[in-house]
């Protein structure tokens, strides 16, 4: 397959990518390198242990700058000494629990951190458009049954899901105040429960379960009830990818959020994603852990997709098995020993690409 997805324009490109040591931001980075970008990655530091951006080596394959964001006078001096063509901006406190025993640093990080990064934006001349990730936990959840457009209302009952809804009244103020010339052309983007290899994050499910498998100790899970909108971690980096092509462009798009989430078929229970994913580990068990607590997690989150379907001709790629299974098998080869995981992450990127092929998705050109 000759690789031109995403129109090719990230080959060659400088992009620079916030939070770029963590779960989803060193996918973007695996795939960025693949697509032949020029990756300046901003971190503060490596966010567990393992970590995903260690297991690929990508501090072999970019630039590795570490930097905190809430640093403006560091930051700004980042982006004028690289010179960004793109931005991706993933850097965030991004745990509910953490939020609760340390609020002032998720806001702090999520909120003023983003103000930062849209400064920098603001004072870089070569920055021609960016893509600032935030969160579907953006939207005031009352657990309904339907998806939750991008016109719904904002808000957040904990520290984390607050954070995510300032950052994104932010981000707008920043399009509607600033970003008002033909550069730099700016969108926000809220994603679903994601998962995939090489997630070893606190508190999280998939990863509690893999570090319990792998040791073949008990998995103990808070909630087995509650539902998510399971999605592999390439579904919604596709569309960020495919976003952040359109509005390099054009500029209609410019001051628009979008939803990237799976199939509204998708919404399995906790319980459901374990059963599944042991089949695939083929071994380990799990139990649920009775815990009460006063911090409140949601039960019922689902997105509309609808406005990336009709602006952007994007929809996810994966049923729920698939995206259990590329799961599962990504952490049965680190587990198992396998050597070189950048190219087995590779292959997962390919394989992902071929499916999107399949369905003739506008983003993958073979041409």
């Amino acid at each position: 397959m000759t690789n031109r997805q995403f129109h090719d324009v990230y080959r060659g490109m400088r992009v620079l990518v916030t939070g770029h040591t963590g779960f989803k931001g060193s996918w973007l980075t695996s795939w960025l390198t693949y697509l032949g970008a020029e990756v300046i990655g901003v971190s503060s530091y490596l966010p567990s242990d393992p970590c995903n951006f260690v297991a690929l080596k990508l501090n072999e394959k970019i630039k590795h700058i570490e930097c905190d964001i809430r640093d403006l006078a560091q930051l700004k001096a980042i982006f004028e000494s690289n010179r960004p063509d793109m931005v991706f901006h993933l850097a965030a406190q991004a745990l509910v629990i953490r939020s609760y025993n340390d609020p002032k640093l998720t806001f702090d990080t999520n909120v003023s951190g983003t103000v930062n990064v849209l400064e920098s934006i603001r004072a870089t001349r070569s920055v021609k458009t960016a893509v600032i990730i935030t969160s579907d936990k953006c939207y005031q959840n009352v657990e309904w049954t339907w998806g939750y457009r991008e016109n719904d209302r904002l808000g957040g009952d904990d520290p984390y899901s607050a954070s995510k809804a300032c950052a994104e009244i932010v981000a707008h103020a920043y399009m509607k105040s600033f970003f008002t010339d033909d550069y730099p052309r700016v969108a926000t983007v809220r994603a679903g429960n994601v998962i995939g290899g090489g997630d070893w994050a606190a508190d999280r499910i998939v990863p509690d379960t893999v570090r319990a498998f792998a040791k073949k100790e008990m998995a103990n899970i808070r909630n087995p009830y509650a539902t998510r909108p399971w999605q592999h971690v390439l579904e919604p980096l596709s569309g960020y990818l495919w976003l952040g092509a359109n509005l390099l462009q054009s500029r209609k798009l410019h001051g628009e959020s979008f939803n990237f989430g799976p199939d509204q078929k998708v919404n399995q229970s906790v319980k459901e994603l374990l059963d599944t994913f042991q089949l695939f580990w083929q071994g380990g068990k799990w139990s649920h852990t009775s815990v009460t607590s006063e911090k409140k997690e949601s039960t019922l989150l689902k997105l509309s997709c609808d406005k990336a379907l009709h602006f952007l001709e994007w929809h996810a790629v994966l049923s729920f098995m698939d995206t259990v299974s590329l799961t599962a098998e990504w952490y049965k080869a680190y587990y198992g020993g396998e050597k070189n995981m950048y190219d087995f992450t590779l292959q997962q990127i390919t394989h992902y690409v071929a499916e999107a092929a399949k369905q003739k998705l506008p983003w993958v050109n073979e041409e």
